[in-house]
C-alpha cells in the first residue's frame, strides 16, 4: 500500500473552504460570536494595500481638533498630495458591532493582525472599540497582506476547472480576554485526528501533569467526534485551533486552517505528522505535544510573539530609545497627525 503524500492536493476550492465565511455558519454554536462584512469595496482593498500607516477620515470616535494644518508646506509644489480615504458606511457597521459586542477583534478571510497587537494595551491585545482601532491594526499588520491578493491566497494550488471567486471580507469577532496557555492546534488527516500541539510556545507547568494531558486529549477527541467530524464534510484534511475552558474539560473552535505548508505545525513537523497517519485503527491517536520544560528547544523566552515582523518599516526611525508602550503611543499619535 502506497504511503500517503505529505500534503493533500491543493485546489482553490479546498483553500476557500477555510475562509471564515465558508465555515462559520455551520459552526457558529461552537465558536466566538462574529459578524462578517462582505463584500468590501475595491477602494478598501486599495487602502489596505497603500503605503504608510494611516486611518481613514471620520473613523475616530473623538472628533478631530481641526482638519486644517499649518504644515501644508510639507507637500512640495507639484507633488501629488496623498489620497484621502473615507468609509462612512463601513464605519457605521463597525460601530454597530462594537455597540453589540462592547469590543471586537478583527480579521480578514483567513488572517488576523496578531503581529500588530503591540499597538493596543498589553492587557487587552487586539481589543478594538472604534473603526480607527480596527483600521490601525489592519494597516500595521504584515499578516493580513496574505489575504489581499489571489496570488498569495491560492499559492501552490493546482488549477481547478473553474476560476475561483474570491471576495475580501472583514470579520469582527466579539472580543474577550483569552488565556493563551489553553490554546491548542489540532491536525486531522484522512478524517483521523492525529496530533494536538500546544499553540503558545511558552512553558506552563500544568501541562506536565500526565492526567491533565490524558483528560485534555479525551476532551478534544470527544469534541471533534461530536461537533466537527460530522459537519466538516468538504474534505478530510484540515487543521483546527481550539480553546479549552478553564477546567480543561470542554472548549470551542477558534479557527480552521488548510493542511498545507503555510499552516505552522508548531511542535510537530509535517513529516512527523505524516508518520502518524494510521493504516489500521487509531487507538494511540492523537499524539499530544506540549512544552514540557523551560529549556525545551521550542520554548519562547518571554519575547513578544511575532517579534520579527511586528513593527512596520515606517516606524523604525521613531523607535530608538523608547520602550514598547511609549513607542506605541507615539506611533498612534503619528497616525492621528496624518488626519489633520
Amino acid at each position: 500500500m502506497a504511503e500517503p503524500k505529505l500534503f493533500p492536493a491543493l485546489s482553490s476550492s479546498y483553500i476557500l473552504a477555510f475562509q471564515f465565511s465558508s465555515w462559520y455558519p455551520a459552526f457558529a454554536r461552537h465558536t466566538i460570536k462574529s459578524t462578517i462584512i462582505r463584500p468590501l469595496s475595491d477602494e478598501f482593498r486599495e487602502y489596505l494595500d497603500a503605503d504608510g500607516v494611516f486611518v481613514p477620515e471620520g473613523s475616530e470616535d473623538a472628533p478631530a481638533e481641526s482638519t486644517l494644518s499649518d504644515d501644508d508646506d510639507d507637500v512640495e509644489d507639484g507633488e501629488e498630495p496623498p489620497k484621502q480615504y473615507s468609509f462612512p458606511e463601513l464605519d457605521k457597521r463597525i460601530r454597530d458591532c462594537v455597540g453589540e459586542y462592547e469590543a471586537v477583534f478583527p480579521k480578514l478571510n483567513f488572517s488576523s493582525p496578531k503581529d500588530a497587537s503591540w499597538l493596543l494595551p498589553a492587557s487587552s491585545p487586539l481589543k478594538c472599540t472604534s473603526p480607527a482601532d480596527v483600521y490601525l491594526l489592519l494597516k500595521s499588520s504584515d499578516f493580513i497582506n496574505h489575504d489581499l491578493s489571489t496570488e498569495s491566497v491560492f499559492e501552490g494550488c493546482q488549477l481547478d476547472d473553474t476560476s475561483p471567486t474570491y471576495e475580501l471580507e472583514l470579520v469582527l469577532r466579539k472580543w474577550y480576554s483569552i488565556d493563551r496557555s489553553r490554546e491548542l492546534r489540532c491536525f486531522v488527516r484522512g478524517n483521523h485526528l492525529i496530533g494536538i500541539s500546544q499553540r503558545d510556545t511558552n512553558f506552563y507547568d500544568f501541562w506536565n501533569d500526565s492526567s491533565t494531558q490524558s483528560n485534555v486529549v479525551t476532551a478534544v477527541k470527544n469534541f471533534w467526534q461530536h461537533n466537527i467530524k460530522p459537519k466538516w464534510t468538504i474534505n478530510e484534511d484540515y487543521v483546527f485551533d481550539f480553546l479549552l475552558t478553564r477546567d480543561l474539560s470542554k472548549g470551542h473552535i477558534l479557527d480552521f486552517n488548510p493542511y498545507a505548508p503555510k499552516t505552522d505545525p508548531l511542535l510537530f513537523s509535517y513529516e512527523e505528522l505524516g508518520a502518524l497517519i494510521p493504516s489500521d485503527g487509531e487507538n494511540s491517536l492523537p499524539q499530544f505535544r506540549v512544552i514540557d520544560s523551560p529549556s525545551h528547544p521550542a520554548a519562547a523566552s518571554n519575547a513578544p510573539t511575532h517579534q520579527h515582523n511586528m513593527i512596520p518599516f515606517e516606524a523604525v526611525n521613531m523607535s530608538s530609545g523608547r520602550d514598547i508602550e511609549e513607542f506605541a503611543d507615539l506611533w498612534k499619535e503619528s497616525v492621528k497627525d496624518s488626519l489633520r
